[in-house]
């Protein structure tokens, strides 16, 4: 699109046709197409009051199509005007009957009214949400967020000049390993895809990312954090430990400066803020600020992995490789059904261990299970059997993990943490 192309469309969502007037005054050239072939008169619908003023804007200024004739002699726009209309066989010659001529047009289409190119978005939304095991409330809102963005951008196509959203902003509440991270990075992709965001930028940070050691340095830490991640998410993690010590402390904690810093650009600033932590620690982020919960208005509890969750986990990491895993270019056995995997988990592993480790358990069963596999081949060993996984591999890589936990946890004299028949 030409700088005019986008002025149109500002135009049609805000109802300020300041910037189109701006443009023409400096030329721009209301006859330059777009990839699609379109000039920006053509994305202004053809009825409605409040349009007129920018069709006649846009419109009155468009010159003869045939630009490599550069002897034609285009005169005032309304001489103009008949120029364009004899050239498509058209004797419509004062701009009376060039209006009427327009408005009898079938309805153009909008640059945002693109059905298809809508339900595209939705569906790449679906496929990046495949990726996220269990989690279905907060997969269902992301969901209702982005299909009401993409609704939006439909109605402001109408002319309609709507207010705006406010950035979902949210906390994540759940023990280690079940995916908060993950998911924030994917979010990125997300919003960004669906215009909520304007980049797919994530910045994680911690408490020692934002706070400085002596007084006045937490300030400009944690803005220089904030300014990184505008457009995109600032994802804290952990952020119980920036709330304000129990009632008794005497110490000085910068972190609630650098909480107080971020609440601060919650309501006008342009990023989503992802709140992470503990489920019972997090309450007291709750309570330290009265704004908290009026400006974070998505709470989602990631839940501990049951034994579905994390042999779905298992196979979708199998499948869905980085090239930069460990495990990149190997696969599962056939015999590595999920059902089976399933059976592996109950049988090597006990609840307690599974909702210590969450995900991380899927990891180290996974790195583990490679490791097997080396000890089984020979250096006869060729074709598939070089790169497969076999459920005994996953099921010795599992042992490992819950034999290791148990060692530590003895070491601590935790003896009632495990059952001992994991030995």
């Amino acid at each position: 699109m030409t700088p005019l192309h986008l002025g149109v469309d500002f135009a049609l969502r805000s109802g300020d046709n300041s910037i189109v007037k701006l443009l023409l005054e400096f030329n721009a050239d209301c006859s330059a197409a777009d990839d699609a072939g379109k000039l920006p008169f053509d994305y202004i619908p053809t009825t409605g009051f409040e349009h007129e003023q920018l069709r006649q804007l846009t419109h009155t200024n468009v010159e003869e199509p045939a630009r490599n004739n550069n002897n034609h002699d285009h005169g005032d726009s309304e001489g103009t005007q008949a120029q364009i209309m004899d050239n498509n066989n058209h004797d419509h010659v004062d701009s009376e009957g060039t209006q009427a001529q327009i408005m009898d047009q079938e309805p153009r289409n909008n640059i945002h009214d693109d059905s298809d190119a809508k339900q595209a978005k939705m569906d790449a939304l679906d496929e990046e949400l495949s990726k996220i095991v269990g989690l279905r409330d907060l997969k269902q809102q992301l969901r209702k967020l982005a299909k009401g963005v993409l609704l939006d951008k439909k109605r402001r196509a109408t002319g309609i000049n709507l207010g705006p959203r406010k950035k979902p902003h949210m906390a994540f509440l759940g023990n280690p390993g079940t995916g908060k991270t993950t998911v924030a990075r994917i979010l990125g992709k997300l919003l960004h895809s669906v215009g909520v965001l304007s980049s797919d930028t994530v910045i994680e940070v911690r408490r020692t990312d934002l706070v400085g050691e002596f007084i006045g340095h937490t300030g400009p830490k944690t803005r220089k954090k904030i300014e990184e991640a505008m457009g995109g998410i600032l994802f804290i993690d952990e952020v119980y430990q920036l709330a304000p010590a129990r009632s008794g402390s005497s110490r000085v904690d910068f972190g609630v400066e650098a909480l107080e810093e971020i609440m601060s650009v919650l309501e006008d600033g342009d990023l989503v803020v992802i709140f992470a932590g503990y489920n019972e620690p997090m309450k007291q982020v709750f309570s330290s600020n009265e704004g908290f919960c009026r400006r974070v208005t998505h709470h989602f509890k990631f839940e501990d992995y049951s034994t579905q969750d994390l042999a779905e986990l298992l196979t979708l990491k199998m499948t869905r490789q980085d090239e930069m895993s460990r495990l990149y270019g190997f696969k599962l056995d056939k015999g590595c059904t999920l059902d089976a995997v399933v059976s592996v988990m109950e049988k090597n592993s006990n609840e307690q261990l599974r909702n210590k480790m969450n995900g991380g358990l899927v990891d180290h069963m996974l790195n583990n299970a490679r490791e097997n596999l080396d000890s089984r081949l020979t250096f006869d060993s060729k074709g598939d059997d070089l790169f497969t996984i076999r459920l005994v591999d996953l099921e010795a890589g599992l042992q490992h993990v819950s034999q290791q936990a148990v060692k530590v946890w003895l070491g601590d004299k935790q003896t009632n943490i495990l059952n001992l028949q994991l030995l």
